[in-house]
């Protein structure tokens, strides 16, 4: 039986090793973000996160997995930003055109693009990339089309290749966005985003 201060001592322990992990996604995902995945090492990680490399690998099989659980969080990050923006209005076309509109918005932040859209397909491959993806934004985005397809915003058609074809689009956007130099580039990218869109309603 445990006594009291075996609980709070286990208590203690957890807290501490969820600090640990915490502290080792935090300076991987700001590592990863300024270097890329390639140019950053263990040690470095270690050593800003001011932990060892067993507490490390008591965490993470290795720097692939310490990477996975960045972008995951990145990608949970952005959902979390198009979720707002399109709970701000009640319309469900609105709702979908305002989430789209931010998810580009979001994905042109020179850390999301860095680890979500070039290293996450490099570092993990695609086909797991994409399973992330999908867990993250695409699923969301099929809902919302299947929706719109439903009460007719949106003429009839298979979901799952419409929502490909408008993530792909996206995200390719949000690559060539990352390597522009003109600040006018995105409010045009936005606005042929919206005209895209605005192609689909039929309501």
């Amino acid at each position: 039986m445990s006594t009291d201060g075996d609980v709070m001592t286990d208590g203690g322990r957890a807290q501490q090793r969820e600090q640990t992990r915490r502290a080792l996604i935090r300076e991987s995902r700001r590592l990863f973000a300024a270097l890329g995945y390639g140019a950053v090492g263990l040690s470095e990680i270690v050593r800003a996160a001011g932990v060892t490399k067993g507490a490390l690998y008591h965490h993470f099989d290795g720097k692939a997995a310490l990477f996975r659980a960045v972008l995951e969080e990145v990608q949970q990050q952005v959902a979390r930003t198009v979720a707002a923006a399109a709970e701000a209005h009640d319309d469900p076309w609105t709702q979908f055109t305002a989430g789209c509109q931010a998810f580009l918005t979001a994905s042109t932040d020179p850390d999301v693009q860095r680890i979500m859209l070039v290293d996450g397909p490099a570092v993990l491959g695609w086909n797991e990339w994409r399973a992330l993806d999908e867990a993250a934004s695409a699923h969301h985005l099929a809902e919302a089309l299947t929706t719109l397809i439903e009460e007719g915003t949106i003429a009839p058609q298979p979901v799952a290749p419409l929502t490909r074809l408008l993530s792909g689009a996206m995200n390719e956007a949000a690559l060539w966005l990352a390597g522009s130099a003109d600040p006018g580039d995105l409010a045009d990218t936005r606005a042929a985003l919206s005209q895209m869109l605005e192609a689909l309603h039929v309501g």
